[in-house]
């Protein structure tokens, strides 16, 4: 392993103004006293996927939410647990690095330490390699001094994204065994928490006592459901990206030539280009999802593209900024298609110089129409979950290229008569998750590493750490706990050959929902004055707090309880069955509506 995961950092004057800031904690957190209420049992958002989870999760499925409570709640059947016996954590980053994830360790620690000095917190070298090889490191304050409010993954570092093999499930097992852990907590995405599920079904299956929990942090912002508003990153990820984009745009405004068409990181979904377009103002943006559901082919998005340039120059606009998610690539239908032979034939073992040879007619065809660079990239060996290596393939000058050649053909044939077409090209992504973080992900990142802790204490195995209410101040935060496997859905994967007919459950990466709410230049991440407690405006616009919907209905409940009981009058007894009867009819159709798979 580096030796230098876990040494002091030089810090920057800038960055050690940010050492200094305390985040802050919801009441819920406060004190040294665990007050826990648990809600009913839960079940899978997807009907049609129930029966399937919950035979591949007997040990952990249905179990139910757990609420944490201020020390002013009056709860009658609310758990407070007040002994808290020192206990040994481990902590893995597994996910790409996402801004804030330091914050998680620092909540975490003093979480640990307010409830017993004596307890061990130990992070594993390396990510998932150093879990495997029990390489750990023992976090204390000291350790944590110079990363605290900081950036990037360094500390610890990490490598693979996966935790799935029986060889590294048995590693893990082994190295939570040997270390005597209490408890587990796994930093990351989608597929992290997806991996970090199925260690706790395996662990429980085994009889092992650690508990796993699972945090959202993800630069992606697509592990988001009705139990998670946002993921840790993704505001910060945003903001730095927002502002390099205003700039960008205020450069095309000043020399009106240039035609820039910038790539954002974020994997399948668009959430960071769509964020990024409502703070930054772009003159377009290609969401990935709207190609998909339109099935808009790549001559229709270079169409499209060259008929914004035409309309442009005939008010004698030159310039202009275009938005593409990484994504985009894996969305469009022909290259989709064709990105799944080239896998199946990758898999099969195929060399890749005898690729093309072994490609459909049709599938051949368009792979030879691509520029050289492209086909280079498409051939790169897919990621851990079986998609495109999204960040390596240059979908910004694909359609730059497409949209020039078009253009000079329309000049050629007199069609358009307006300057030569211009193209400059970026990507966007590695420059801003290393950044330092928002003031908002400093504190969701430190409230969840507390709540962590509030899980363990609790007693709880294959858990989610989820704050909700997250657009209010702080202290209106409501933190609770899910299960994961209550996140979970069953999907048909893959429209191509050798594609499986039906998908292991799993957490799969919400689209943006392009029926939702969401559908200046904001300058630099602010920790003090004038947009130190901005917020990304897709969290502001989408109404979820989805638990504090789930305490209100059941406190309805327990009014209609109370109120029609046993001696009640025959009046309010019929007005409670009518009522009811209406509410569960109106359900039941909405429940079998919702039960399709989504396709993208």
């Amino acid at each position: 392993m580096d030796s230098d995961f876990g040494i002091a950092r030089e810090l920057s004057d800038l960055q050690k103004l940010r050492t200094q800031y305390q985040p802050q904690l919801p009441p819920c957190l406060q004190g040294t006293a665990v007050r826990v209420e648990f809600g009913d049992a839960t079940t899978a958002s997807d009907p049609s996927g129930a029966h399937t989870i919950s035979r591949s999760f007997p040990h952990t499925y249905g179990q139910p939410l757990a609420h944490f409570l201020r020390a002013t709640a009056k709860v009658p059947d609310a758990q407070i647990i007040t002994e808290h016996p020192a206990i040994r954590v481990g902590i893995v980053f597994c996910g790409r690095q996402s801004p804030g994830g330091h914050n998680v360790l620092w909540g975490l620690l003093d979480a640990l330490k307010v409830h017993n000095p004596d307890s061990v917190l130990l992070g594993f070298l390396g990510g998932s390699e150093g879990l495997f090889a029990q390489k750990t490191l023992e976090i204390t304050n000291d350790v944590l001094a110079t990363y605290k409010n900081q950036g990037g993954y360094d500390l610890l570092g990490r490598t693979k994204d996966q935790i799935r093999t029986i060889e590294q499930v048995n590693a893990a097992l082994n190295a939570c065994t040997a270390l005597k852990l209490d408890g587990l907590v796994i930093i990351g995405g989608v597929t992290s928490n997806t991996d970090a599920a199925q260690l706790a079904e395996t662990f429980a299956e085994r009889k092992c006592s650690t508990k796993v929990v699972g945090v959202p942090v993800t630069l992606n912002g697509d592990l988001k459901n009705q139990f998670v508003e946002t993921n840790v990153g993704f505001d910060t990820i945003c903001k730095v990206n927002s502002q390099l984009i205003s700039n960008v745009c205020t450069d095309a405004l000043s020399a009106e030539k240039y035609y820039y068409f910038i790539r954002l990181m974020g994997r399948k979904a668009s959430h960071v280009a769509l964020e990024c377009t409502l703070q930054s103002h772009p003159n377009m943006v290609i969401l990935a999802e709207e190609v998909a559901a339109s099935n808009l082919t790549l001559f229709d998005i270079s169409k499209q593209l060259c008929d914004a340039v035409q309309a442009r120059a005939e008010q004698d606009k030159y310039h202009g900024v275009i938005l593409l998610p990484e994504g985009l690539i894996e969305s469009i239908p022909e290259v989709y298609a064709l990105l799944q032979e080239i896998h199946s034939l990758l898999k099969q073992g195929v060399s890749i110089d005898n690729i093309s040879s072994k490609l459909s007619p049709w599938a051949s065809a368009l792979f030879e129409f691509l520029p050289p660079f492209i086909r280079k990239q498409l051939l790169l060996q897919p990621e851990s979950d079986n998609s495109a290596q999204l960040s390596q393939i240059e979908t910004e000058k694909l359609l730059a290229q497409c949209v020039e050649a078009e253009m000079n053909k329309r000049l050629k044939e007199g069609t358009y008569k307006g300057k030569k077409f211009n193209a400059i090209c970026h990507f966007f992504g590695y420059q801003a998750r290393g950044s330092l973080p928002s003031k908002f992900d400093c504190d969701y990142a430190y409230v969840l590493g507390h709540i962590c802790y509030q899980i363990l204490a609790a007693g709880l195995n294959g858990y989610m750490a989820t704050v909700t209410n997250l657009k209010n101040p702080v202290n209106k935060w409501r933190c609770g706990a899910a299960p994961i496997t209550a996140m979970m859905t069953v999907k048909r994967y893959g429209r191509g050959e050798g594609a499986s007919s039906l998908g292991k459950p799993a957490l799969h990466p919400a689209p943006v929902d392009l029926k939702g709410k969401a559908y200046e230049n904001p300058g630099p991440i602010q920790f003090d004055g004038p947009g130190a407690d901005a917020k990304a405006v897709i969290l502001c616009v989408e109404d979820q707090d989805y638990m504090g919907r789930i305490k209100e209905l059941q406190e309805y409940l327990d009014k209609v309880r109370s109120i029609v009981k046993p001696g009640c009058s025959q009046d309010v007894l019929k007005a409670a069955l009518s009522a009811m009867a209406s509410v569960t009819d109106i359900l039941s159709v909405m429940t079998s509506h919702s039960s399709g798979n989504t396709p993208f």
